[in-house]
């Protein structure tokens, strides 16, 4: 990734962007060597899934592009994508977070079995554990009787986290 050196006016003179869909456009190419034309589709999708973009030799998500062309500066320190899609750049499925807030945002992991977030079989006791991860460390919420009685307890302790 590149740093943090390209300004808002180098960004839109280079590149439209449609906040109601999460779509930059050339505008004109970064250089004389490009083989991109005005109007095209900019950037292209990596394989953790986030869109990026090439400008000026430098390689920028454009998540955070679209933050720097709405805003004018850098978001400080993450932007966190609300329905969890990372190709998904549209204005209003971008917010400026934290760590934690990121966190707090994954969905599942592939290998639960619970299917709820934050509940997981707890074998000693047969029974369904809520736990809650908060600045690197694990909450304890309880056990239960069903992975449900779990989820709603996860939920509740998760809404209590002031982001």
């Amino acid at each position: 990734m590149a740093t943090n050196i390209l300004t808002q006016e180098r960004l839109q003179e280079l590149l439209n962007y449609d906040s109601a869909t999460g779509i930059f456009t050339w505008i004109k190419p970064c250089n004389r060597f490009s083989q991109v034309k005005p109007g095209d589709q900019a950037g292209c999708l990596h394989v953790r899934g986030y869109i990026h973009i090439k400008i000026d030799g430098g390689a920028y998500k454009a998540h955070r592009l679209a933050w720097l062309y709405t805003y004018g500066r850098w978001p400080n320190p993450a932007i966190d994508h609300i329905n969890r899609d990372k190709a998904d750049n549209r204005l209003a499925n971008l917010r400026e977070t934290n760590q934690l807030g990121n966190m707090q945002n994954k969905g599942i992991y592939r290998n639960n079995k619970s299917g709820f977030a934050g509940v997981c079989h707890h074998k000693q006791s047969g029974k369904w554990m809520a736990q809650l991860q908060v600045n690197g460390k694990n909450r304890h919420l309880g056990l239960f009787d069903t992975p449900e009685l779990a989820a709603v307890a996860y939920q509740e302790a998760k809404a209590q986290i002031t982001i």
